[in-house]
């Protein structure tokens, strides 16, 4: 007798948590097929059918091929686990991915429009629902743009992850679960440092556990928030968009920590191939390859790497002597 699809589906959530991995968007995707499925009067793995697939996943609206695809493969790693557990004999998967269209390129922040944005965001005013809203923004946008953490890294952090006396940070359950050591200089440690005083004499008595950036004092700032804050302060700040390159996002301050390092290397005289691992480390990717995601090649690297090829060729092509 097939088992239940729901117990399915939990069996294979636990399968990945126990790998580290968080999977809470999948899940909720995974519990949609779930429910889909209910609804057409199928209960078991088994009774799943190509047709059943493709309905549900044309039911999904997904403008954006890396969306649709992302679905798709929550889905497809489901069956698949099955295929391996013997649960199924072969996957009733039939759908394609979608192929993806030219994207455009991130718009990389520069040392002065990161400063003038996080000049804004400290000219936030206040509100009912948000005191110190400036400086909590100007703090987690210069984490992203100084650090390269994702927003959901520095939204979620808390008072006991903030060690001033060695300067570092402990980013708890990032992307794939993994938490790191992410050190920090002066410069940065002064901003969380004021970052703290703000909470404590809010709240004289905090716990470890209690959120760094928070407007009610119980709850963290929304990455969603945190987003929306940060549209409404680039459209102030009238910044020009190369042809071909996204609008500003949130998430580009962290591209622009990966090039801006990658920049300072070449710019230092160091090799920069050897040092993507730590990078890597640091960004909290799994590998990389992962981290070259965000290495976007702009005409200042483009420079640099020529002066450095012209540098190792030079011996090369100069004229022999007489």
């Amino acid at each position: 007798m097939s088992e239940s699809l729901p117990a399915v589906v939990e069996r294979f959530l636990a399968h990945k948590r126990a790998l580290a991995r968080k999977y809470t968007s999948e899940a909720r995707e995974l519990r949609l097929l779930v429910r889909f499925a209910d609804e057409h009067g199928v209960a078991t793995l088994d009774a799943l059918t190509p047709a059943l697939l493709d309905e549900f996943l044309a039911s999904r609206p997904r403008s954006r091929p890396c969306s649709f695809n992302h679905l798709l493969g929550v889905v497809r790693g489901l069956l698949d686990w099955a295929v391996n557990q013997e649960l199924l004999t072969v996957s009733p998967l039939r759908v394609r991915r979608r192929r993806a269209t030219a994207s455009r390129l991130p718009f990389l922040f520069d040392v002065g429009q990161a400063r003038r944005l996080l000049a804004a965001a400290a000219a936030l005013p206040d509100n009912p629902r948000a005191p110190e809203r400036g400086p909590t923004y100007r703090t987690l946008f210069a984490l992203c743009y100084g650090l390269g953490l994702r927003a959901g890294e520095a939204c979620e952090l808390r008072i006991g992850d903030v060690d001033l006396e060695r300067g570092l940070l402990v980013v708890r359950g990032g992307k794939f679960g993994k938490s790191r050591l992410v050190p920090h200089g002066p410069r940065m440690g002064t901003l969380l440092r004021e970052q703290l005083e703000r909470r404590r004499a809010a709240d004289p008595v905090l716990a470890p556990d209690a959120p760094l950036f928070t407007f009610d004092g119980r709850r963290c700032v929304h990455p969603g928030t945190a987003s929306q804050t940060f549209h409404h302060l680039v459209a102030t700040l009238g910044l020009a968009v190369p042809v071909g390159v996204a609008p500003p996002r949130l998430h580009h301050l962290r591209h622009s920590f990966a090039v801006g390092c990658l920049l300072r290397w070449y710019r230092e005289g160091r090799e920069p191939s050897t040092r993507l691992h730590a990078l890597s480390t640091f960004m909290g990717h799994v590998d990389p390859v992962s981290a070259a995601v965000y290495l976007t090649i702009t005409p200042a690297l483009l420079d640099e790497a020529s002066r450095r090829f012209e540098a190792f060729a030079e011996p090369t092509f100069a004229e022999p002597a007489s």
